[in-house]
């Protein structure tokens, strides 16, 4: 006989049954269902791993080639980690107009650098307030000393402006913000800002310092580039079979997005110049129609020797076609109209949507090889990568 609590224990367990049946249900409707706004499309991206096994040396594409379902499946994870965690979608792209104009001199080319001149840290002080000591708006940061200046300097010091040595707060960013960076909020211990200033004034005025993020909010992805090779690198020297597919999947599909235009600006879906759609036209659209006549002979794989600059050339050649991917959409839709620029077609049990032929094949020859070139680079730039992780590991068995 089962009494009062048996029922309620088998009743409750049915209820998180169906609750997890729904939510598994409404997970998978989702990664089969959304449109991605920040990658090549799950066709480009798969074939982009793919071709890249064959550049490799004979010494490193017999593992690769017995692995490249496995490469090529899983080049389109990254997008897929976008729906259970925020941290995820930064790594694909960088907003780097946001900064200014070409050559973008003012966005430090180095990681650490680059959040020692834009992560703000904050006190809390003893009476409640809060104020901001570091930042872009409240520090000059130059390449010998840093001056800080503004209101919390002030309250602080009893001065207009102070100064310390630039190489002594990045070793303070390095400890405290950059180590965990992926972490959701960086507090650090007051005694260490009276280390950095050399003075006890933290301690005596704030209960607390922390750290707000300033540079994923535009993108991170050249930065993270340089991450994914250490990781690549390092599961070359466990040699842990698993982890290097994995990773060689991951920063294929990066250095992929990295490749595309659309992924250096603030105006990534043409949403500022009234060409909204035309990112997963430039990215997804043109590839499934015309990758077919493409050539994907690359050569071969070569060493990067400065892998933070190759990546960096990588985003600025990329954002160097914009202005031809903007202005030549914009041509054609008033030469065709909206009539012929827009066509619906049917996909499985559905009728989407979408660029026409005829406008998609105005626009792809009027780019004159554009697309074919990006895929055609990120090839060569992805086989290059896995070599070299594999290269600086020590090459291997």
């Amino acid at each position: 006989m089962y009494n009062g609590a048996t029922y309620l224990f088998f009743f409750t367990k049915l209820i998180i049954m169906k609750k997890l049946f729904l939510f598994g249900f409404l997970a998978l409707f989702i990664v089969l269902n959304t449109s991605f706004k920040e990658d090549w499309g799950f066709f480009a991206h798969q074939m982009i791993n793919k071709k890249a096994v064959f550049t490799l040396p004979p010494e490193l594409i017999p593992f690769y080639k017995k692995n490249i379902d496995y490469i090529s499946r899983h080049a389109i994870d990254p997008d897929k980690r976008r729906y259970i965690s925020e941290q995820e979608a930064p790594r694909h792209y960088i907003d780097i107009d946001h900064y200014g104009k070409a050559p973008f001199d003012a966005v430090p080319r180095r990681w650490n650098d680059a959040l020692a001149k834009f992560s703000k840290v904050y006190l809390q002080l003893n009476t409640g307030d809060t104020l901001q000591l570091f930042g872009e708006k409240v520090a000059h940061y130059q390449r010998d000393t840093m001056t800080l200046f503004g209101k919390s300097i002030q309250n602080l010091f009893q001065k207009d402006s102070l100064k310390i040595p630039t190489s002594r707060y990045v070793d303070f960013v390095k400890t405290h913000i950059s180590r965990k960076y992926y972490e959701m909020y960086w507090e650090f211990p007051l005694q260490d800002l009276d280390t950095l200033f050399q003075t006890v004034v933290f301690n005596q005025k704030a209960q607390k310092a922390f750290a707000e993020d300033e540079v994923s909010k535009y993108g991170i992805v050249p930065w993270h580039l340089e991450k994914m090779l250490s990781r690549l690198t390092y599961a070359f020297k466990e040699m842990d079979k698993k982890k290097i597919l994995r990773n060689s999947a991951d920063i294929g599909h990066y250095i992929g997005d990295s490749h595309v235009p659309l992924h250096t600006t603030m105006n990534y879906n043409g949403q500022m110049t009234n060409q909204v759609g035309i990112h997963g036209f430039w990215e997804s659209r043109l590839p499934e129609l015309f990758s077919e006549n493409y050539s994907f002979f690359v050569g071969k794989a070569q060493y990067i020797d400065a892998p933070n600059t190759y990546f960096w050339d990588v985003v600025l050649t990329s954002h160097s076609h914009l202005d031809s991917v903007f202005m030549i959409e914009k041509d054609l839709t008033n030469t065709f109209g909206s009539d012929r620029k827009y066509c619906y077609e049917t996909r499985g049990n559905s009728t989407v949507r979408t660029y026409c032929k005829d406008f998609s094949d105005a626009y792809h020859r009027r780019l004159e090889g554009m697309v074919e070139t990006r895929m055609r680079d990120a090839i060569f730039s992805v086989g290059s990568a896995w070599m070299t992780a594999w290269v600086n590991a020590g090459q291997p068995d």
